[in-house]
């Protein structure tokens, strides 16, 4: 039986050339990099030339790269820093429907500190319109989350845009990077990101390492207090092995953008071509062209998504659904809800996502047993059964 995984959004295998990097700071260079002799300081040059190295990759400078756990820490950090220091002059929010849960129930949290919020909804393909949230700024508006690209639908924001519109109304603009970082380009200048968060496992690198973006001038309070790690914004001894391999990652994956892209798209519009074909009453989600090329997510009509994932496990099929039942919860999806589907067609979801070591050799075997499991699922629905006598 072949083992084919198709969860890259979830996180990824840690690329050999990165992990080769990491091993001697995993065990031979081990000071503090906060220490002033030798085996201290070569550890902080280590940390130093990873930060070079990242801020290449965004087009700023080393010194507004601050290092996290996560990209959850830095969604965090990003969110209730510029709240906590900009509150006199606003306590006005804005982000969309469809953001990360890090955002989201951040976002819901402010609002219980007595932040108010406005949360825009995307359009039926998954996008949000920058003319709403432009709509939606006030005076007291102090800070625009949206995110770069979505981790179930692959959709990508027009983020330039409303980088534009945050600038033009002096409103601090951040981005969840996350899913983005190392598959799209990514100019903060250019698109006036003001604060982006990213995680190193979703681009071949470790995991428990993240970054925030902070543009000079920005004034933020801390989220962790203590040391003076990271210029004092950032309290914490640092995880030198995992910033290196972080940096590592995210060149290799900048570098090579436009081959591994080339390559991975090629498989997935195999894929999703060959699904179109051979299974009825699907529902594709989100835009098919402004995605990213690694993702597709169907909607099965009566069937239920966890059922799915399971039965394709036993098929050595690693993928993930947009419902969030796996993690205990009877709810669909609410990036799949915001688009306007019914909940019952919410929980027949599936979303493939797939990397650099997915071969086009696996489409058949892939698209064949997502199709043969469909079919199984269906003849046990009740629902399916009845839409087909109603149909005849």
């Amino acid at each position: 039986m072949k083992k084919i995984y198709l969860d890259h959004a979830a996180t990824t295998q840690l690329d050999q050339n990165v992990l080769e990097k990491m091993m001697p700071y995993m065990r031979n260079y081990y000071g503090n990099p906060s220490s002033i002799y030798t085996l201290g300081r070569e550890n902080k040059k280590a940390i130093e030339d990873s930060r070079e190295k990242i801020a290449s990759c965004f087009n700023c400078k080393s010194s507004e790269i601050y290092f996290t756990s996560c990209g959850t820490e830095s969604d965090n950090w990003a969110i209730k820093g510029i709240c906590s220091f900009n509150k006199n002059k606003g306590m006005h929010i804005i982000t969309t429907n469809i953001e990360h849960h890090a955002v989201l129930d951040t976002y819901l949290y402010m609002k219980k500190q007595g932040f108010n919020i406005t949360i825009v909804p995307v359009e039926k393909n998954g996008i949000i319109d920058p003319a709403k949230i432009e709509k939606e700024i006030r005076k007291d508006t102090i800070l625009i989350s949206v995110m770069f690209a979505n981790n179930e639908i692959g959709t990508i924001q027009p983020i330039a845009q409303i980088g534009a519109i945050a600038k033009k109304h002096s409103v601090i603009f951040h981005t969840d990077a996350v899913q983005a970082a190392g598959s799209v380009e990514i100019d903060v200048q250019k698109m006036n990101i003001d604060l982006m968060s990213i995680s190193a496992h979703k681009f071949y690198g470790p995991k428990g390492v993240g970054a925030l973006y902070i543009r000079r001038g920005i004034m933020i309070d801390n989220l962790f207090h203590g040391g003076g790690q990271e210029k004092t914004r950032r309290a914490a001894t640092e995880n030198i092995s995992g910033i290196v391999g972080m940096a590592e990652a995210l060149k290799l994956s900048v570098d090579n953008m436009q081959i591994y892209n080339k390559h991975i798209r090629t498989i997935r519009d195999a894929v999703k071509k060959g699904i179109e074909e051979k299974i009825p009453y699907i529902i594709f989600n989100g835009d098919a062209d402004e995605r990213l090329v690694n993702n597709i997510n169907f909607c099965f009509r009566f069937i239920e998504g966890e059922s799915l994932i399971l039965m394709l496990d036993f098929k050595g099929i690693s993928a993930s659904s947009g419902s969030a039942c796996t993690s205990g919860s009877l709810d669909p999806s609410h990036v799949l809800l915001a688009l306007g589907l019914p909940h019952e067609v919410a929980h027949g979801s599936l979303r493939l996502t797939f990397g650099r070591d997915n071969s086009i050799d696996d489409v058949d075997y892939i698209v064949d047993n997502v199709a043969e499991v469909v079919e199984k699922l269906r003849q046990m629905s009740p629902l399916f059964e009845t839409f087909l006598k109603e149909k005849s």
